[in-house]
């Protein structure tokens, strides 16, 4: 599999946590400024995960770009606007981990 087309998938998955913390931000879409983010964002994303599956397989692309996706918002919501971070729920995040690092390696 292609690096670069991971590399992609990564930075596709990166522009995911941005729109997503964004979404906080935006307040239903008052704060245009937020809202603005969310959209580009959201559009880069899709953009490279689009690119991304040209090469890789779509479900193990889309899975490990929601995957990185669901965990960075995860973390950026304790760090950033107190959320839980419970044992439970940090153990839940560490199993996303293990199943986006186990679908890279079987790509």
């Amino acid at each position: 599999m292609s690096r670069l087309a991971w590399a992609t998938l990564v930075v596709a998955a990166l522009f995911e946590i941005v729109w997503a913390v964004n979404l906080e931000y935006a307040d239903g879409f008052s704060n245009l400024r937020a809202s603005a983010v969310v959209v580009v964002a959201m559009a880069l994303s899709v953009g490279l995960l689009s690119r991304a599956v040209q090469t890789l397989p779509v479900g193990t692309a889309y899975a490990v770009w929601t995957g990185i996706g669901a965990v960075g918002t995860a973390i950026l919501g304790i760090v950033l606007f107190d959320e839980p971070a419970t044992a439970v729920r940090l153990g839940c995040i560490a199993t996303i981990v293990a199943g986006i690092v186990g679908l890279q390696v079987t790509a």
